[in-house]
């Protein structure tokens, strides 16, 4: 059921096997479904070719003839975090224009949870799409047969597909910005509970590093208000020179704004703040949050694109136009 191309394999699809047997995609559908319209002997050569090539039709190829309705299975990490939640409901918007159904996953952010529902996602769906964090071998074990379209990560093998998330000019541009209003010592709060930093912490050192700052002051934040309030509380305390604080995302931003009032710190006069995501809750706080924005419809949509891609064996979408880029959007905290 695999194709090999140099030293990539990938999932052998429909034309493949239009290809092996020197017909179309639609005359192979046509054979593999036992429908009118095709000659024995060319019936044989396409039955031929898919027993060659190892071709075995997905749920989603064989859905089309019997009219089946495709399901698609929506991983999230944790549908209280409003961005996830942003990111699904394109997702499901993008889905339904096409007549899917979509079943939502919420793996509360567990490494356990999202074992679990691997162990059964793969034999409810035809394809999956979202946010993991265990390795692409054990997805691949339980999700063999079906496409998988990664949110947010990049994918290390032609098994899979991902949407980029590529926040990088975004964090340099926040960075400048601050550096621009006098901010020499910036600190951040990253995810936490991870074995190694975030991507979005290699951004921002990378981008304090340009402007020869020191990016030492980083502290682990639960993916919430409460753990972004005590990772600032913990940042103030170890390191009480900085001025400005950049965090992982917008939900640990505007706990950290609620916390700084706690201190008494005014924001941004005392305290800069961004986040990143640019989810819509960050204007109606006060001081509204300055953030690194993402199109959360576009995350969402082009999933779905994708995985409509893979699932009817169209060429899917490579590179840049797999890129979701961010960009710095200011408001008052910054």
């Amino acid at each position: 059921m695999v194709v090999s191309s140099g030293a990539k394999s990938r999932r052998v699809t429909i034309h493949d096997v239009a290809r092996s047997a020197g017909v179309s995609r639609q005359t192979v559908s046509r054979a593999l479904n036992d429908q009118d319209g095709i000659d024995g002997s060319t019936k044989q050569r396409v039955l031929d070719a898919a027993l060659e090539l190892g071709y075995r039709p997905s749920r989603f190829a064989r859905g089309l003839v019997r009219q089946d309705t495709t399901t698609i299975g929506l991983v999230i990490p944790d549908l209280c975090n409003p961005y996830f939640t942003e990111v699904a409901a394109a997702a499901l918007e993008a889905a339904r224009a096409r007549g899917w159904h979509v079943v939502v996953y919420d793996t509360a952010d567990s490494a356990e949870e999202e074992l679990g529902t691997l162990q059964v996602i793969g034999s409810q769906v035809d394809a999956v799409l979202g946010y993991f964090s265990r390795p692409e071998q054990e997805i691949d074990l339980f999700t063999r047969g079906i496409p998988v379209v990664l949110v947010g990560r990049e994918h290390r093998t032609a098994r899979f597909s991902s949407i980029r998330i590529d926040g990088e000019d975004g964090v340099r541009a926040a960075v400048a910005h601050l550096v621009a209003r006098g901010h020499r010592r910036i600190g951040m709060l990253d995810h936490d509970g991870r074995a190694e930093p975030s991507v979005r912490r290699g951004w921002f050192g990378a981008a304090a590093a340009a402007h020869g700052i020191d990016a030492d002051a980083v502290v682990g934040a639960s993916q919430s208000a409460d753990g972004g309030g005590e990772a600032l509380e913990t940042l103030l305390a170890l390191h009480p020179d900085v001025t400005a604080v950049f965090t992982y995302n917008d939900i640990i931003a505007i706990g950290a704004l609620r916390e700084a009032r706690r201190l008494g710190r005014r924001v941004p006069e005392d305290l800069a703040v961004i986040g990143f995501d640019g989810l819509q809750l960050g204007t109606l706080v006060a001081p509204a949050l300055s953030t690194v924005a993402l199109d959360t419809r576009k995350v969402g949509a082009l999933a779905i694109d994708q995985v409509a891609r893979l699932l009817t064996g169209s060429d899917p979408l490579t590179g840049d136009d797999l890129a979701v880029r961010a960009e710095l959007r200011l408001r008052e905290s910054a």
